[in-house]
């Protein structure tokens, strides 16, 4: 009877034990993709007679993987819009994030904007501030975990930045 008591609260503990295990570390989290900093270089912005801009970004964005395992994702484009209209790309390459980590991307690319019918081009440029968006093809992945399991999980960027034309820099990021 004395055995019988020990394997019943045995098997009751690695119950326990796999419930826990199974609802903390084994539950995949989709990661999180932004834009963590940016800066402007080489930046010229015509007038309200003459509507353009264009320069040249440097930008870190961020894999944030949550999970108990690696997040292997392929690559996956970044489009930088001013009020729709798309005035930069940047591809961010295939890559992995380490488990409970965050991989760092710097990316450079080039933005312009030719010319521009909008009406709110003449207010921007007066109040000094071109508000700017970032969003990406989604970021398709898998994480490991335990070299066993894998699991599929995707991404999207979408994020808001302010590009301040007196400062020539990048203020304000928000990412949803």
């Amino acid at each position: 009877m004395k055995y019988l008591t020990y394997g019943i609260a045995f098997v009751v503990f690695q119950t326990i034990v796999i419930v826990i295990f199974s609802l903390t570390i084994m539950k995949v989290k989709g990661p999180k993709f932004r834009v963590r900093s940016a800066s402007v270089e080489n930046f010229s912005v015509g007038s309200s007679n003459s509507p353009s801009f264009n320069g040249s970004f440097n930008c870190q964005f961020g894999v944030k993987n949550t999970n108990f395992g690696q997040y292997k994702y392929d690559s996956a484009t970044v489009t930088f819009a001013y009020r729709g209209t798309n005035v930069g790309e940047a591809i961010v390459s295939k890559s992995k994030a380490n488990m409970l980590s965050t991989k760092k991307i710097n990316l450079s690319t080039e933005f312009s904007l030719p010319s521009t019918t909008s009406s709110e081009w003449s207010n921007d440029l007066s109040s000094g501030v071109l508000p700017l968006t970032a969003t990406s093809s989604r970021l398709n992945g898998k994480v490991t975990l335990m070299f066993i399991m894998k699991k599929k999980k995707s991404t999207q960027m979408n994020c808001t930045m302010d590009l301040v034309t007196a400062t020539q820099s990048i203020q304000n990021i928000k990412c949803k």
